[in-house]
């Protein structure tokens, strides 16, 4: 090529540069709000959420005889859950808005939503680590027999049983293990028909022993590769929420020559209900490679 003919590499420094799409960082749409009983605290009600739980009686075999004189004493409990708040402030110069693309500036409010919506599901996430029965245990494999007897155990309690619906979530590297398990048996063992096509093209998807299971990849590996999803019925964890999600936007001239400050608040806490209702899948969730 003749050295006088101008590219654009020539001329590099003149070339504009234009944002042509704008795009947020994908994010898992969040599970446990929607996998948990939910309560609004009434407005003029107070700070806190009260529930009373009234204990069982116990009744006994009469003859004509009998003089029923074993009077049950009546016994409560409290459970109360009080909604605390969270926030998130963006700010933006007018400078700034001035001369970013527009394409950037109109993704910018749907990032402080997805991170209301995170900060919710990760802190119903949390409550999985409450329960008091943990298994199978930090670097075991995940197998359907942890959910299956999670199950029985929830519904067939002898101290108050819970019912149906009952929930698994799971990080998506514990979901691996139970896929994992199935495919194993694939033509060693007879199975349905479909069983094999249905795995090799969706994986694993629906419910083990009744419990559906969810997928939430908000979920917290640690250090040592292991996750801690959860099995429970809808009713042993609570969501109470306060005031409703609500924005403001205020302008302050002061800052870096003029800022629109967006505030956006939430109002809600989780609890505990019933501890014999939940039970924490603590296992393996190191990356698949196969």
């Amino acid at each position: 090529m003749p050295s006088n003919v101008t590219t654009t590499g020539a001329l590099a420094d003149s070339l504009p540069s234009v944002i042509a799409e704008a795009r947020l960082v994908r994010e898992y749409a969040g599970k446990m709000p929607q996998l948990v009983e939910r309560h609004r605290l009434a407005e003029g009600s107070g700070l806190t959420w009260d529930e009373i739980r009234l204990e069982q009686l116990a009744a006994m075999n009469i003859t004509e005889t009998t003089v029923l004189d074993n009077g049950q004493l009546l016994s409560d409990t409290l459970f109360s859950v009080t909604p605390a708040q969270v926030g998130v402030l963006t700010i933006i110069t007018k400078r700034t808005m001035a001369r970013v693309s527009k394409n950037v500036i109109g993704k910018v409010g749907g990032l402080a939503m997805n991170a209301m919506q995170r900060k919710k599901d990760e802190d119903g996430l949390t409550m999985l680590d409450g329960f008091s029965t943990s298994q199978p245990g930090a670097g075991a494999t995940l197998q359907h027999g942890v959910i299956s007897s999670f199950v029985n155990r929830i519904s067939g309690n002898t101290t108050e049983p819970s019912y149906e619906p009952v929930y698994a979530i799971l990080h998506p590297f514990q979901v691996k293990d139970l896929q994992d398990e199935i495919e194993a048996g694939l033509g060693t063992y007879t199975v349905p028909a479909g069983l094999s096509e249905q795995f090799y093209r969706m994986g694993f998807k629906g419910s083990v022993s009744n419990a559906e299971v969810y997928i939430d990849g908000n979920i917290t590996i640690d250090s040592s590769d292991d996750a801690k999803g959860g099995v429970f019925s809808r009713d042993a964890l609570v969501l109470v929420e306060g005031m409703s999600l609500r924005p403001y936007n205020e302008f302050d001239p002061a800052y870096g020559g003029g800022a629109d400050k967006v505030f956006i608040y939430d109002e809600y806490a989780f609890g505990e209900r019933r501890d014999l209702w939940g039970y924490e899948v603590y296992s393996d969730a190191t990356a698949p490679t196969s």
